[in-house]
C-alpha cells in the first residue's frame, strides 16, 4: 500500500511542478519583480528554480524508488520524513505567510489554492505515514 501511495505522491508533485510553470504569468512575476534590483531579482528566480526542482526530484524520486522507500530503514525514514515535513510546513505557510487576497476576486485562483492546499496535506499525510512505519522496521 505504501508503494501505491509514493507513486500517487509522486505523481502529484510532478503535476505540481508542471502546473507551476504557469504561476509567473497568472501572477505577473515578471512585472512584479522589474522594480528589484538586479541580484535581488536573480537571487529571486533562483529560489523559484530551486524550489521547481525540489518538487520535480520529490516526485522523480518517489515513483522510481517507491519501493525502497516504503521498506523502511534509517535513510528512507529519514528522506520521507523530511519530505513530511517540507510538506507540512507549506501548508502553515500557506495560512500563515501567504497573503490570499488575490484569490479572493477570481474563481480559477481559488479553485487552484484549494486544490493546491488539498494536494500539500495529501503529500504531508503520505510522507508522514510512510516515515513513521518505517521506524518499526
Amino acid at each position: 500500500m505504501f508503494k501505491t501511495l509514493l507513486v500517487l505522491a509522486g505523481i502529484g508533485q510532478i503535476a505540481l511542478a508542471i502546473s507551476s510553470l504557469a504561476i509567473p504569468g497568472l501572477l505577473g512575476w515578471r512585472q512584479e519583480i522589474a522594480t528589484l534590483r538586479p541580484l535581488t531579482r536573480a537571487v529571486f528566480w533562483t529560489y523559484a528554480g530551486y524550489i521547481f526542482g525540489i518538487h520535480l526530484w520529490f516526485g522523480i524520486m518517489s515513483i522510481v524508488a517507491a519501493g525502497p522507500l516504503a521498506a523502511g530503514g534509517l535513510l528512507p525514514t529519514f528522506v520521507t520524513g523530511f519530505i513530511a515535513l517540507y510538506w507540512a510546513v507549506r501548508v502553515v505557510g500557506q495560512f500563515a505567510w501567504y497573503d490570499r487576497a488575490v484569490a479572493a476576486d477570481r474563481l480559477l485562483f481559488r479553485l487552484a489554492e484549494v486544490a493546491y492546499v488539498a494536494l500539500f496535506v495529501a503529500l504531508t499525510l503520505i510522507y508522514a505515514a510512510v516515515a513513521t512505519q518505517g521506524l518499526w522496521r
